[in-house]
């Protein structure tokens, strides 16, 4: 315009500051940037009190007055329509010259201006001040000169009214719009302009300038992701869009992250008065959290059927109103059942029907309160049969306290029911004995006590004894060849039988203690006790003097028995003895035997023994007898009440250890002035009688063969050494089993081996000597040792066809024994060799020809307890199998570098490194060597993920070890 009128160089600033209306600009804050001159007098403001300054900052209105509501919607109409905006008349106060408010009347009218791309930057107001007018219009309204104007302004009056009316009503939806929960906005045109916007739809897309931009501006990584097509397709066809959980990724300007929404929309066609299409109406919701929480709940109840589909109960939920809504296989296993369904009204078809109105109140009454429901119910099996079963349902809550869900589980208790019921039923008829049974418990309880006394007691003496034989061996075998070179001095010799017979009754205290603890070596025969008596009789009056009475009565029938004679003389003659010193040398002494049976009820009520057929040796004398007192202590070793001097204490020990180990039972009765019985009850056996041989007699012979001597304690080896080759046999020695079978492979001759059982290393005796039987098929063996808890002697009793010689022993036992071994292995002939190699050729086919035979399973046993080591290699042994004992990681390393092993039994806790760490050590080498962990514990973290892998629990049952092991590995065939 300026320039057609040739006013283009005029200053548009100067221009704008000389209009006489006022005016003002306002950015889309509504923060003043700029007025011209008219505008500061009519508001008597300064430019500097004004600029930056918000409107309603500057000229303060409350939201919900007139003038403050009729401003505020028009600027809103302004700044999303983008349009003009008129108020005829507004009332709007403002200070005057003296600073008070002055009302005032104004005509305003709202301009947006906009930048090249006709995006609204700026609003322009333009105000009349109509004050005057307004009063003088109000004062005149009679005036006849003033109707016309007067009507004209009540005119304008009413459509201020109307426009006001409006425009509240456009506010007030321009409110619910911006603050409806849900994102809203108008898209205008075929390009989708946004025209309005709603604050969760900015809060979603994560920007604020969406007004007068296009979709496709103001949101560009929608692109591929077919939201422009959609809004391109409802635009041009007119057809609306619905879409549910739809997954829409927005990059906010803010962020390096895209962010994944998931959203309810629908997309609206918005029709102008021809019916044509002018926009698009978008309205949704934010299911974001909603599908997350979807997918959670989801996964969990995913995880929660996997977990009830693997345990063995039942399992099964509900609705919070008490519908079934889940169950799990189990309960169709049971049931045979194809449904299973109940609810508050129905009960399930496997509920008994005695039990259906008990538990239809007990879960109403669980669902009217929300607590936890626990009951017994009876279900029928698919065969028809009712078990019992404990039914608990816990409510799943919300957090609002709400119950969701609940939770149920039956656990079959039939057998603990049955189990109750007979306890009741014996409860019943068993009442009045109450007390009987009380104090029956306290004495079995009493007896429990003295046999964990005693067995403790035992546990020391025998491990004393052990050691003991080991010094006793040492100095009766130097005292021995003492007495060789001081053969013809009497005094020398004298006193070396001295010493000799006190070694003697040293080596008689430790066989006493080591049959208290039950670790002597028995030699079970199978015998008639009434013969074995008979031949006593003359020791028995030889000892006990012509002033008692001795009277033997013998059971017509009487059983055999498996016991070792010499220990039932021993224990004969030692109670016979107690008896004479009881009866102060004068009385009478009854011995008697019979036929006995222990049944159940008098087993149950005694500790250690087996209800069963026995045969019964009674010893009663007339002596005085002993107190209660006396009584609970006669079987402790070195308890005494003979005159100090006079006795050891350990006759009735040695008495009730030898009865034990030959799984027998003893009780003494007696009473003060009335003497005592003694019963020992030994088991019957059925077999024929044993011919009992006397093999301790006879001259002490020597010999030129060669003898290997293996012995660990260097003191017993070598006088064991030099006791044989004054005997004139050739020894060899060695000090422990993997030395004496490096001699052995060696190729020496060697006629016999001569070994302790008890010694240190890899390698056991036992091992030792099978494999020197291997190499030398008629090579004599003779173990020797202080103590039976070894790997020849099993439950006190010697191993078949085990030749043994107890420590200690004199110059002559071991004479003897040494050449009845060697002499015994000398009757089979040697095998003949071919002559000629002809012979050799036709026999080598027919060995190729054999199939080759599976070799025993290696088991590499790792335990750092030794007694557990020795016992669990024992039985395994005994299995067939081939044992590799290592105490530590660092051992069984070694061990399986030089030895193959087909198993790796161990223990968890172990010194250096943890068997677990030992197994991953092993497996690098041999990854598919099964592994069995044998342990107190009830897991081992970190071996579930390992294959080939089993669990033994402490204290494990050998058997069940033996059959795991077989089960795990497949033996290897030998060549």
């Amino acid at each position: 315009m300026f320039r057609l009128t040739e006013l283009s160089e005029i200053d548009l600033n100067q221009l704008f500051n000389l209009s006489p209306n006022p005016y003002v600009i306002l950015d889309r804050e509504l923060r003043l940037v700029g007025m011209n001159d008219a505008y500061l007098a009519v508001t008597g403001r300064s430019r500097e009190e004004l600029v930056g300054r918000s409107m309603f900052d500057a000229f303060p209105s409350e939201p919900d007055s007139v003038p403050g509501r009729l401003l505020r919607q028009s600027f809103a109409k302004v700044l999303s329509a983008a349009e003009v905006d008129h108020l005829p008349l507004i009332p709007y106060p403002i200070p005057g010259p003296d600073g008070e408010l002055e009302d005032r009347y104004w005509s305003a009218t709202h301009i947006p201006i906009k930048d090249e791309a006709g995006r609204l930057i700026f609003i322009l107001q333009h105000t009349v001040d109509v004050t005057e007018l307004h009063l003088l219009r109000s004062r005149s309204a009679g005036d006849g000169a003033l109707k016309v104007h007067t009507d004209l302004m009540r005119r304008a009056d009413a459509v201020q009214g109307q426009n006001a009316a409006l425009g509240e009503e456009r506010e007030y939806l321009r409110m619910l719009f911006e603050q409806a929960p849900g994102f809203m906005a108008v898209l205008r045109g075929p390009e989708h302009v946004f025209s309005i916007v709603n604050r969760s739809y900015r809060t979603i897309v994560s920007r604020e300038d969406l007004i007068g931009k296009t979709v496709r501006e103001a949101l560009p990584e929608l692109a591929r992701q077919g939201v422009y097509e959609l809004l391109d397709e409802v635009y041009r066809t007119g057809t609306p869009y619905s879409a549910y959980g739809a997954r829409v990724v927005f990059q906010s300007p803010e962020s390096a992250e895209p962010e994944e929404r998931f959203l309810d929309f629908v997309y609206q066609p918005i029709r102008d008065h021809s019916g044509m299409v002018s926009g698009i109406f978008v309205q949704g919701q934010d299911v974001t959290e909603l599908r997350r929480a979807q997918e959670a709940a989801r996964e969990n109840e995913d995880r929660f059927r996997t977990l009830a589909q693997s345990l063995p109960t039942h399992v099964w939920t509900a609705t919070p109103d008490g519908r079934m809504q889940w169950c799990n296989d189990q309960i169709f296993t049971y049931s045979g059942l194809e449904s299973f369904y109940f609810d508050r009204e129905r009960r399930s078809e496997m509920l008994h029907p005695d039990d259906s109105p008990r538990i239809a109140a007990a879960w109403d009454e669980a669902l009217r309160t929300g607590s936890r429901l626990e009951t017994e119910i009876r279900l029928r099996r698919h065969d028809g049969v009712y078990r019992w079963f404990i039914s608990r349902a816990v409510p799943i809550k919300n957090a609002e306290g709400e119950i969701t869900l609940w939770v149920a589980t039956n656990t079959d208790i039939d057998e603990q029911k049955k189990t109750e019921s007979e306890l009741s039923s014996l409860a019943e008829t068993l009442g009045h004995r109450v007390e009987e049974r009380t104090i029956e418990l306290e004495r079995t309880q009493e007896v429990l006590r003295q046999s964990q006394k005693m067995e403790a007691i035992g546990n020391l003496a025998g491990g004393i004894a052990h050691d003991f034989n080991n010094l006793l061996q040492v100095i009766t075998g130097n005292l021995q060849l003492l007495g060789r070179e001081f053969a013809g001095n009497e005094v020398a010799q004298r006193r070396l039988n001295s010493a000799l017979a006190g070694a003697s009754r040293g080596a008689r205290l430790a066989s006493q203690l080591l049959a208290f603890g039950r670790r002597q070596p028995l030699s079970p025969k199978v015998i008639n006790l009434s013969r074995l008596i008979r031949e006593m009789d003359h020791l028995l009056r030889r000892s006990l003097g012509e002033a008692i009475e001795i009277d033997t009565i013998v059971g017509g029938g009487l059983w055999n028995t498996l016991v070792d004679p010499s220990n039932v003389e021993n224990a004969l003659l030692n109670l016979a003895i107690n008896a004479r010193d009881a009866m102060n040398g004068q009385g009478k002494l009854t011995i008697e035997l019979g036929n006995a049976y222990l049944d159940d009820e008098y087993a149950s009520h005694t500790f250690d023994i087996e209800a069963g057929q026995y045969v019964m040796l009674a010893v009663t004398d007339t002596g005085t007898g002993m107190t209660a007192d006396i009584l609970g202590k006669v079987f402790d070793p070195f308890f005494t009440t003979k005159p100090e001097g006079k006795g050891t204490g350990l006759g009735l020990s040695m008495v009730y250890g030898f009865v034990k180990q030959s799984g027998g039972h003893i009780r003494i009765y007696s009473e003060p002035g009335n003497g005592t019985t003694v019963r020992i009850y030994l088991p019957r056996s059925m077999e024929d009688e044993d011919v009992v041989a006397e093999t301790t007699s006879g001259p002490a012979l020597g010999g030129n063969e060669t003898i290997l001597v293996v012995e660990d304690d260097e003191a017993v080896r070598e006088i064991t050494v030099s006791l044989l080759a004054e005997l004139g046999y050739r020894v060899l020695r060695a000090k422990d089993a993997d030395s004496g079978l490096a001699i052995v492979e060696s190729g020496v001759p060697i006629d016999c081996l001569f070994t302790d059982v008890v010694m240190p290393g890899r390698l056991k005796s036992r091992d030792l000597a099978k494999r020197a039987k291997e190499r030398l098929p008629h090579l004599g063996v003779l173990f020797t040792s202080g103590y039976t808890e070894n790997s020849i002697v099993h439950g006190g009793r010697l191993d078949p066809g085990v030749n043994l010689l107890s420590k200690p022993y004199t110059r002559e036992a071991l004479a003897r024994k040494i050449r009845q071994v060697i002499d015994q292995n000398r009757q089979a002939a040697p095998p003949r060799l071919p002559e000629n190699p002809g012979e050799m050729s036709l026999a080598k086919p027919a060995v190729e020809q054999t199939p080759a035979s599976d070799l025993p399973i290696a088991v590499l046993l790792v335990e750092d307890e030794a007694l557990i080591r020795i016992s669990t290699a024992d039985f395994l042994q005994d299995s067939g199998m081939t044992v590799i004992e290592a105490g530590s990681a660092v051992e069984a390393l070694a061990a399986a570098d030089s030895d193959p092993i087909d198993v790796l039994v161990t223990d968890v806790h172990l010194p250096e490194m943890s068997g677990l760490q030992l197994a991953l050590k092993l497996r690098e080498t041999l990854p598919n060597l099964p592994v069995i962990f044998a342990t107190g514990d009830r897991n081992v973290p970190g071996s579930e993920t390992l294959d080939q892998t089993s669990l033994i629990i402490k204290p494990y049952d050998y058997e069940l070890l033996t059959s795991r092991i077989r089960a795990m590995v497949t033996p290897r065939k030998g060549g």
